[in-house]
């Protein structure tokens, strides 16, 4: 029983291996039989460029100011609306003050009694009918309601809201009749003739960064191209996002708004990288491919690339100096197919 066993299992050996062979002959047939393409190819070898680090930014008013009360009470006037254009002084919100009117009308009638009273007791003190020391007190009266009388007239000022420059409000979140209390913001002023791009810069290229450096700045939903200069560099990084907080002053311009996105340059360090032509690469999913010859035949090569210069690519992995990289028909090329090399 057991020499049957054998010879079943080598009967099963000698299939497996036979159907092993006849495949492979197929697959070589299969390869052997792909046509031959005409190519045209590169060598790629390592280039010297320009390291640059891209961050974003948003666009601001460099002078900006929130609008809120200091008292409480019932708005009575806004004359202004989302985009209106203010001069400095000139009004922007104005509030009910009955309560404060009446305190400082008290205040100066009390300060008037205070004048009253100090003048006939000097007027005494000439006649020698009273004390140097009462003159002293009515004088110490009279500063104290000089001092309420002034800090109401003060407060009712408050009330009465002006524009601090020139701007244009670029946001309202009040309107006549609500009530105002103190801190809660009523307006925003922006002053638009003066924009900068506010940006966090990684710690590692912060310290290369200086006052008064000029960098590139693009603006996509402007499609401007401009140079701007540094204004501000932070002292200090965040901790939590390791990145220091940099403001680069621009140009007007009309089709800027405030709260633009932005894409800031920032100076790098030349370096050696290999570059081959765009149309070279091939993405297949989420990965890069390219095919470089060797010995005749094209080899699909997988690739990391970076960085986009013109019509060049750089490639970061997958890829060493001197390799012959197929420029054109590569999209249909197989792994494996033999090549022409177009002179």
């Amino acid at each position: 029983m057991r020499y049957h066993v054998y010879f079943v299992l080598l009967i099963v050996l000698g299939l497996l291996s036979a159907c092993q062979q006849e495949h492979d002959k197929k697959g070589a047939v299969h390869t052997t039989d792909l046509p031959t393409v005409h190519v045209q190819v590169v060598t790629v070898q390592l280039q010297e460029a320009l390291q640059q680090t891209e961050v974003v930014g948003t666009v601001q008013a460099v002078d900006r100011a929130v609008i809120a009360a200091k008292v409480s009470g019932t708005i009575e006037e806004i004359p202004v609306i989302l985009g209106s254009e203010v001069k400095a002084g000139d009004l922007l919100v104005k509030i009910s003050a009955g309560e404060i009117s009446a305190k400082v009308i008290q205040a100066q009638a009390q300060l008037e009694q205070a004048r009253r009273n100090l003048e006939r007791e000097e007027k005494l003190l000439k006649k020698n009918a009273a004390t140097a020391e009462s003159v002293k007190s009515l004088k110490d009266v009279y500063r104290v309601a000089d001092a309420v009388h002034k800090e109401t007239k003060t407060v009712l000022g408050y009330s009465t809201i002006t524009a601090p420059f020139d701007g244009l409000i670029t946001n309202k979140k009040a309107n006549v009749g609500d009530l105002a209390t103190p801190g809660t913001p009523l307006l925003q002023l922006e002053d638009n003739r003066r924009l900068q791009v506010v940006t966090s810069v990684p710690e590692t290229l912060v310290l290369q960064i200086k006052l008064g450096d000029s960098l590139s700045v693009f603006i996509p939903a402007a499609k401007l191209d401009i140079k701007g200069t540094v204004a501000e560099v932070a002292p200090a990084a965040d901790p939590l996002s390791r990145t220091a907080s940099v403001k680069i002053n621009i140009d007007e311009a009309p089709q800027l708004r405030s709260g633009q996105f932005a894409r800031v340059a920032l100076p790098g360090r030349n370096k050696n990288t290999l570059f081959v032509p765009d149309s070279a690469v091939h993405t297949f999913g989420q990965m890069d491919r390219l095919f470089v010859v060797s010995r005749n035949k094209a080899h699909l090569r997988l690739v990391r690339t970076g960085s986009i210069l013109d019509d060049q690519i750089e490639i970061l992995a997958g890829l060493e100096p001197g390799e012959s990289v197929i420029t054109h028909s590569s999209s249909q090329l197989v792994d494996g197919q033999p090549v022409s090399i177009e002179q």
